[in-house]
């Protein structure tokens, strides 16, 4: 099989297309749109010449979720959408273009990241056999597993923001309107933070790591991510017997946030 494409693609973009409450069957529309938004989102719009593919993509998804708005206004359902739509806070709501923009980045926040959490979490475990077996044998490992996968391969290597004002960082001077890029892949391999940093253990403790970001900045959706990645990683050893990693070279994407593969080609035993 081919992971990516076969399970660590339609897992999260089905989940995330039932959480928004529109249809599951529109999964593969919302991935391709994702896929495309993810340009500007890693690559901190550094990549002119797909622009307009970027911009066509927003101006799709924009209009995916405004008939989407639409529709449930005359039918009603659970979902983000709907709960975007009919919050209200002091007698403010938001406007229709705020829930749009809302449902966008929920969408694309909740596939790419996991498809490579999946996929790159276990080219890891692949790299790791020691580990591989440790978790096979031990499922109780799963919740500190996923966060040492994290730790070790984040899905999300860096992010950047705009200095709000004039300020010293680290003994570097910082003028207004600077932009800022913090890197949390070298984060989490910080020696200082983390004893022996570059091994992977996954019964690791006191594994405060920061593929999630921090505090005000701190990803929304991560316990669905770490849910997501528990039951994927617990499937995959459990019920693919001999899963072994293709021979041939591996792919990476070209993203400087995002890091996934293209492909992840494996083998299995059939039950």
């Amino acid at each position: 099989m081919e992971v990516i494409a076969d399970f660590a693609v339609p897992l999260p973009a089905i989940v995330t297309a039932e959480m928004l409450g529109t249809p599951t069957s529109d999964y593969f529309q919302l991935k391709q749109w994702t896929e495309v938004f993810a340009e500007i989102l890693g690559n901190f719009q550094h990549n002119p010449g797909r622009a307009s593919q970027v911009i066509k993509s927003l101006e799709e998804m924009t209009a995916y979720f405004r008939a989407a708005i639409a529709e449930l206004k005359v039918r009603p359902r659970e979902g983000v959408v709907h709960s975007l739509m009919t919050a209200e806070v002091n007698g403010d709501r938001l406007t229709e273009e705020e829930v749009i923009a809302n449902c966008i980045i929920v969408m694309a926040g909740g596939q790419e990241t996991t498809t490579n959490l999946i996929a790159t979490g276990l080219l890891t475990l692949f790299h790791h056999p020691d580990q591989m077996a440790r978790l096979k044998s031990d499922s109780s490992l799963l919740p500190s597993a996923v966060e040492e996968l994290l730790r070790f391969e984040p899905p999300v290597l860096q992010t950047a923001c705009l200095a709000p004002a004039d300020t010293d960082l680290g003994g570097k001077k910082i003028s207004k309107q600077q932009a800022v890029i913090a890197v949390m892949a070298a984060a989490n391999r910080d020696p200082e933070r983390f004893p022996d940093p570059n091994r992977l253990d996954l019964a690791r403790q006191d594994n405060r790591h920061l593929a999630f970001g921090w505090a005000a900045h701190f990803c929304f959706g991560a316990a669905l991510a770490r849910i997501e990645g528990q039951i994927a990683f617990e499937t995959l050893l459990r019920r693919l017997p001999g899963l072994a990693l293709d021979p041939g070279p591996l792919t990476w994407r070209n993203n400087q946030g995002l890091r996934g593969l293209e492909a992840l080609p494996v083998t299995f035993r059939p039950v």
